[in-house]
């Protein structure tokens, strides 16, 4: 059986590279399964075509697969009340289009 901290690394090494393209991420709530092996958790972040979403999803441990379970639109309020703590995955800000006149 699988340990939770190993559990959360297996989950972090494939919602990572999914989630980064959604940056800044804050990690709402996750849920530990450990008879089944998986974790539930939900995230919030404001999606292009969306705006501001709280999305659920399930990491499965044994098959080592991340699955979307749907999404919450949220208004910019409630948004900002949710983030409390620093985000589960920042911003990477390597170059701002324009900015050296070009």
């Amino acid at each position: 059986m699988t340990t939770m901290d190993t559990l959360k690394e297996m989950r972090d090494e494939k919602a990572r590279p999914h989630l980064a393209q959604y940056a800044p991420v804050w990690m709402l709530r996750e849920d530990l399964l450990a008879e089944e092996e998986s974790i539930q958790f939900h995230v919030l972040f404001q999606h292009n075509l969306h705006g501001w979403v709280n999305r659920r999803y399930r990491y499965d441990g044994f098959n080592n697969t991340l699955y979307h379970k749907g999404q919450t639109a949220l208004s910019e309020d409630d948004a900002l009340e949710l983030m409390l703590e620093a985000p589960y995955i920042e911003a990477q800000v390597d170059d701002i289009p324009n900015a050296y006149g070009g």
